[in-house]
Order: C-alpha cells, then structure tokens, then sequence
C-alpha cells in the first residue's frame, strides 16, 4: 500500500536516538540507490519502522509525466510505459512515494494484475498497476520480509535487480520499468531469510535497543515529546533536516565525480576472497557503497576507511552457510586484509598510515551538515542530549552472555556425571553435549492433500505447482486455465452474437487453475532427555539426527516447535516458530537425565497442536518422537504412554518415531510407540537420506499398513 497522505508529520530521521549503523546504510542508499537496499535485522520494538518511514521526507522530490501511472521522468520517459508513448505532455513535481508491501499481499497486488477477460475479448493490454510500479523511483519498504512467500520475495528482489517488472499471463505480456530503493526489516526471532535471498540486499545492519540508561531515557523523551505534539516536534528539527536533505543533495551530485582507483578495487577484491564470499555480487556492492560513502564524506577518492566500512555493511549477511550460522563479520580479520592489501596502494602518499577511527561524517570541517558528519545533535531543538553521530565505524557492543546451560550442576550443588540408564529416584542431570555434524535426512511427509502455507515438504493445493485440474474462481482470479476457459465460453458464440474473430466471453466462462505443490507443516520435536538417553556419545548422535531434522525443516519452509521430556515432566522447550535458529539453540543446551515421563511428553504435544490448530487450521502438524521407547515414573508409565499415543493418534496427527535404542538386545519399544500412534518408526541410520536401510517409505504408507 502507498502511504497515505496524512496530515500528521513523521518522525524526524535527524531526532531518531543512536542506530548508527542503520541510518548510515539509509543515507548511503539515498545517495547512491545502485546500492541495492538495506536489510535491516533486529529485535521487536527498536524503532526499524521508524528510521526508515523518516528517511522518505529527506529525498528530493521528483518531476513526473503527468497523468502517467509509471512515475516516468519527462527527460527520459520509459519507452516501454503501459501508459505511453508520452509525448511532449506536461510535468509536475511531487514528493519521493514509499510504499509498504504488507506481509499478506498477493503477487497481482505486488507486480499488477491484467484484465485477462478483456484480453481475450478486445485483444487489448488492460493492466491494473500493483505495488511496484507505485515504487517506481521511490522507496519500497517491506516490513517483516522473512514472512512474506518466497515466490513474492524473489518477484520482489528480481525487479530491484533488473529495474522492470514483468507480468505475463498466458502470453499476455507487459513490462514497465521499477527502480526503487529497497528497505526490508525483519525479527531473526521469526525465521530467516534463505542466504540467496539475504544476497539480494545490498547492505544489511544489525539493530538493538541500548542498554546505556541515558540513551533510553532519551529515547523515551523524544518520543513522548512526539506524540504530545507532533507538528510542534518536527518544527523543532526542521532545520536540522533541511541540512541534511541538503547534505545527500550534494552528496548524489558529487557521486560521479568519486574515482574508485585500482589500489581500493584491490582491497576490495582480496577483503571478498579472505572471507570467502560466494559470487561477485559482493565485490559490486562494496565498490558502490565505498564510492558512496566518499561522497557522503565529501571527497572525490575511495580511501581505506570506505572500503573498512563498506565490508562491515556489506558482508555479513554474506557470510553464512547454513542457517545456524550467525551474521557477522571478524574485524581483525578486516583489517588485517586491508593492511595486507593497502600496504603499496599509495606509495609516497600523505595518508597517516593508521586508519583513522572515523569515516564520513569526519569529512572536511568536522561534523555537521557542510563538514561530513550528521546534523549535531548536541543540546537539540528540544534541549535534550546530545544523540551520537553517525561514525565512519561503529563501536559494537559486546555480545549478551548465554545463560548458562541448565542443568549443569545437580540438585545437591555437585556436578554429575551422566546416567547411562534411568535409576530409581534419580534427578540428577548430566551436562549438555555436543551434537554430530548434520546430515540430508529422508523426507517425511504427512498424508493426504492439504492447502497450507507454500513450502516443499507435504502434497497440497497451492498457488504454484502443476496443474491438476481447472475451477470457477472463488472472488479474484487467480490463474487462468485458458483451455478450460474457452471450452466453457464456445458452446455460447452463437447466441452471444459472435461476429468477429473475437471470442464473447463472460465473467461465468473463466476458469482458474487447479494446481498440486508442495507445503510447509507444523514439524513438532518430543525429544527424550531422560537418563536412559543420556549415554554422552549417544545423546551426542540424537543431538546431531534432531539438527539434521532442524534444518531439512528450515529448508522445507516449516514452522518448528520442540517439547523435551525428563524427571517428572515435560516442558515447551520451544514454542512453534519459524526460526530454527531458535530450535538449535535450545537443542544445544539441553541437559539428561531423569526417569523418562513419555506420557507427559505426547500429553504436551496434544495440547500444543490444539491450541495451534485455532491460530492456523490449515498448517498440518507432523510431530517427531525421538527417543528409545522407554517409559517410567509414576504409576503405570507403560499403560499411560499408550493412552496418550492414542489420544494424538484420534487426532488424526501425522506421527513419526525416531528409534534411538542402542546395543545388542533391542526390546522394540519404540515401535510399539509408532503403531499406538499410527505412525512410522525408523532407526538413526535410516533417518539418512543416504542410507542403503532408507526405504522408501511414508507416513501415509505406514498410515494404511497399521
């Protein structure tokens, strides 16, 4: 949606507290949109919104064709405009838009929609503009973009790379031209971006809220301040954001007079080889954000501390390689390279050898808007504190402690070693282990067909896939079936009046298409902690077959949740999430030892899938057991182990129990545990998708051989 014109003022960028590295990335992509956009990763409640909705009132206004719904520039109209050709018709001036693309946006929506009825009936290209065309030579700002679908994700990134959208449907094709500056926030807490996608955006920065008392006590200040008086509160910053605007005016004039010389490009080159980035979209990015910050800086020449800072925005999110790993960049590593690399880049220059701690807003005359740094905000408009600068590079802040791991010493304050098989009365725990390397696991699928969420693990009605059939649409047109369409419009030329070559066809004739993908699912871990399992090599391989399973589930597109059971009890390890980065994480703290209360396990689970099952009916569960069938602890465990399977099982959920029995003489717990639950039981070696055991089979399958 475009944001509406509303008469309340936004927040001053200028009065935004801190966020150093975020408003940089911003201003660095005002400057130069060839940038690529920001990604902007942080914890809820830290102002994301804030910055970004801000930053459109300081971008200079644009001079459009009039009447075009394109955006196009009256100096160089786009050829290929829907709405053209344009002739030598009037101009006029209006403000940089920023559109929002909300999370539940359809594709016809995002990249437009064409009148397929009039298409096939006049033979005329009637298309509706969406989102990106809004966008077209402004800001397109997505919130929470992990959430949004893959294939509206990579339509997105697609036409910020090539700067044109496309719409095509059943050889209907229109283009128009779509470049815009891209900004996407998202909470790592609800799921990552894949690293293909992270790679489209050109600059990603980390945000959290400051534990400095004074700067939250100024944040605080400043926004009641706002909401108090809105109008009153922008006035007092008005000229600071007057410079500023002036600022990055100056800045994109300067731009294409900033030489990027061979000795920076070398730096360039050997910083995205030392860490070990995959392609050369990196190595682009930094050249274009080095030459940024220089002219932000007011210079008309890349210097070492651009290409330091140009790394440290634009290589992080680079740098994974499997979803546990955490964005990030070792910054002596960096400087190292640069060193290595800038030592013969200047021979004979002025330049002080050592890099200098500030960068852009350093720039000739110190800080403030005529000498390279943002307005000051010592004692400003309102009085306040001074609010920190934007610095060339960033003092980080030292990462949080992890808790310590619980379970790490015993009830009576000792610490314990692990069991290897439950003892009466025991409640010790031993401490957590490491998990194995990760490996492909087998697909496991839950039956039937299902119309969830896109992913790539269950059969299910989806907007994408192979087409299995054709309907009459249900509201909006989806995609139209055109077989089936003019086999439903023919039988009524003759009475319609057809005289032409053109077919008569009417809103009852379309037909959409049916189409069979794959979703993603509500994958539930019960794993077992209790001392049977706590043997250390062998919790140590569940570890690693329950992270194998973890990341087949983040490449499938699932939601994730996991109940670990020990003791007396269970617990909600995890609450159902899309970060398995989260699931990882508790996995790697999870302590042994106990008896093994199973029924307690499969009763959480029960009650977890319940609840939801009213927040999202059509996302089917698959729940996980990993454990070696035992059950102990309190009266009759065995018997009320069977009750809960079966209680999970009336529900119809999809089951499938990991066998994590060991030695000799197996007892076959486990499998039993499957058939009350209707499910499947396999080993740990048959859980590899390499494995000779690995046979190919089903849920469903063993759904109908029980």
């Amino acid at each position: 949606m475009t944001t509406p014109h509303d008469t309340t003022p936004q927040y001053p960028f200028t009065a935004v507290v801190g966020m150093d590295d975020l408003r940089l990335a911003l201003l660095l992509n005002a400057v130069s949109p060839a940038v690529g956009g920001v990604l902007v990763r942080g914890e809820k409640g830290t102002a994301k919104s804030t910055a970004v909705r801000a930053l459109s009132a300081l971008m200079p206004a644009v001079d459009v064709v009039a009447g075009c719904r394109f955006a196009c520039a009256p100096a160089a109209p786009d050829p290929g405009c829907p709405d053209g050709p344009h002739g030598t018709g009037g101009a006029e001036e209006r403000p940089t838009r920023m559109v929002e693309l909300p999370v539940g946006a359809s594709e016809d929506r995002l990249v437009g929609a064409l009148d397929i009825e009039r298409a096939l009936s006049e033979g005329v290209k009637a298309f509706e503009p969406g989102l990106l065309a809004d966008a077209h030579r402004g800001i397109l700002y997505v919130d929470e973009v992990n959430l949004l679908h893959d294939h509206l994700v990579d339509l997105l990134l697609d036409a910020a790379a090539m700067g044109a959208s496309y719409v095509e449907r059943e050889g209907v094709s229109v283009r128009h031209a779509a470049r815009f500056l891209l900004v996407g926030t998202m909470n790592p807490e609800e799921g990552e971006l894949r690293p293909q996608l992270l790679d489209r955006f050109g600059l990603t920065v980390e945000v959290a809220a400051s534990r400095e008392p004074g700067l939250r006590v100024e944040v605080v200040r400043r926004r009641l301040a706002y909401d108090a008086d809105p109008a009153g509160f922008a006035a007092r910053w008005a000229d600071e954001e007057d410079a500023l605007r002036r600022r990055i005016a100056a800045a994109r004039a300067l731009l294409p007079d900033v030489a990027l010389g061979d000795a920076a490009l070398r730096q360039i080159a050997a910083t995205c080889a030392a860490f070990e980035v995959d392609g050369m979209r990196a190595d682009i990015v930094m050249a274009r954000t080095a030459t940024a910050l220089a002219a932000w800086a007011g210079r008309t020449e890349v210097a070492e501390e651009d290409v330091r800072q140009a790394a440290l925005l634009a290589l992080p999110h680079r740098r994974r390689r499997n979803p546990f790993d955490a964005p990030g960049l070792d910054e002596d590593k960096l400087d190292r390279t640069l060193e290595e690399f800038g030592a013969d880049q200047d021979p004979g220059g002025d330049d002080d050898p050592e890099p200098e701690p500030e960068g852009p807003d350093d720039g000739p005359g110190g800080g403030g808007p005529d000498g390279g740094g943002c307005p000051p905000q010592d004692g400003g408009p309102d009085g306040s504190a001074a609010a920190p600068e934007l610095p060339h590079q960033q003092e980080r802040e030292a990462p949080k402690e992890e808790p310590a791991a619980p379970g790490q010493d015993g009830e009576a304050g000792q610490p314990q070693e692990p069991a290897g098989q439950d003892a009466p009365g025991a409640g010790g725990e031993a401490a957590a282990v490491g998990a194995t390397e990760p490996f492909r696991t087998r697909r496991l699928d839950v039956p039937g067909l299902g119309e969830g969420a896109d992913g790539r693990r269950s059969r299910a009605r989806t907007a994408h896939g192979r087409t299995t059939g054709a309907r009459r649409p249900h509201g909006a047109l989806g995609k139209l079936h055109l077989a089936a369409t003019v086999q439903a419009a023919a039988p009524h030329q003759r009475v319609r009046g057809r005289s032409g070559p053109g077919l008569v066809v009417r809103r009852d004739d379309l037909r959409e298409a049916v189409r069979e993908g794959r979703e993603g699912n509500l994958v539930l871990f019960v794993v077992d902690a209790s001392g049977s399992m706590a043997a250390r090599k062998r919790m140590s391989a569940v570890k690693g077959a329950v992270l194998s399973l973890l990341l087949d589930a983040y490449q499938r597109r699932d939601k994730i949740g996991m109940i670990t059971f020990r003791g007396t009890g269970a617990e909600l390890a995890l609450p159902p999430t899309s970060s398995v980065e989260a699931g990882a994480a508790r996995l790697e703290q999870l302590p042994t030892g106990g008896r093994t209360p199973l029924s307690e396990g499969l009763l959480r689970a029960h009650e977890v899938l319940r609840v939801e099952r009213m927040r999202d009916a059509s996302r089917r569960p698959l729940v996980v057991v990993v454990t070696d069938g035992r059950a102990t602890g309190g009266p009759e465990p065995v018997v009320r182990a069977a009750r809960a399977a079966r209680l999970l099982a009336g529900a119809g959920t999809a089951s499938v129990v990991v066998d994590c029995e060991a030695g000799p003489v197996r007892l076959g717990l486990a499998g039993e545990l499957a058939r009350e639950l209707q499910g499947t039981a396999i080993t740990l070696d048959e859980l590899r998708a390499d494995s000779v055991s690995a046979l190919v089979r089903t849920v469903q399958g063993n759904r109908k051989a029980a």
